[in-house]
This record gives structure tokens, sequence and C-alpha cells, in this order.
């Protein structure tokens, strides 16, 4: 019953912009602390950046000034606006939904960053 979707990944040059969107079902979304997880060919997944539940933020220092993470609790949906991207952060993209006791991953999506 619960699903977590990504979607809005794809194909873009160093120094542009992508958003990606995760749309959260089967949860109480508002109970959620959510998150965006990355993962590189060969590297292991890392922590992009968390919202919690009361709104507060958290991001690694790698995308910090660079990347924003929100949430609109009417949509049920986590957003992750990406600028001016670098190839290094090519890598698969995953929206975590996180509770004491609950942890739920999306699927992911593709975002690559090539000159």
């Amino acid at each position: 019953q619960v699903q977590l979707v990504e979607s809005g990944g794809g194909l873009v040059q160093p120094g542009g912009s992508l958003r990606l969107s995760c749309a959260a079902s089967g949860i109480i979304f508002t109970n959620y602390a959510m998150g965006w997880y990355r993962q590189a060919p060969g590297k292991l997944r890392e922590l992009v950046a968390t919202v919690t539940i009361g709104g507060g933020t958290v991001y690694a220092n790698s995308v910090k000034g660079r990347f924003t993470i929100s949430r609109d609790n009417a949509k049920s949906t986590v957003y992750l606006q990406m600028s001016s991207l670098k190839p290094e952060d090519t890598a698969v993209y995953y929206c975590n939904a996180k509770q004491l006791r609950d942890d739920y991953w999306g699927q992911g999506t593709q975002v690559t960053v090539s000159s």
C-alpha cells in the first residue's frame, strides 16, 4: 500500500537545473520526515537532504547552497530543487519517508549531468 514515486530526473548540462518530485501514498505524510538520497555508480548511497515534520532542513555539504528540499503536505509530495549542477551530482536519486518505526524508499530516478 505504501508507495513513493519519484519523477523529474533526466539529462542536464553542467550548471543547469532540475526539480525532482516524490509523491507519497499509503502513509500519513505529515507524520514522516522526508529525504533525498543518491547513489552514484560504484559508490555507497548517501544523504542529500532531509526535511523534518516541523519543516527543518539538513543538507549534505556537497550540495549546500545549490539544492533546496521542500515539502507540500497538502499534496503529500516532497521536492528537490537542484541548481548549478555538476557532473559529480550524477546518480540515481531516491526518495525516503522515515518515522520512528517506518522507513520507506522509492524506486529512484536517474539524474545525469554531462558536458
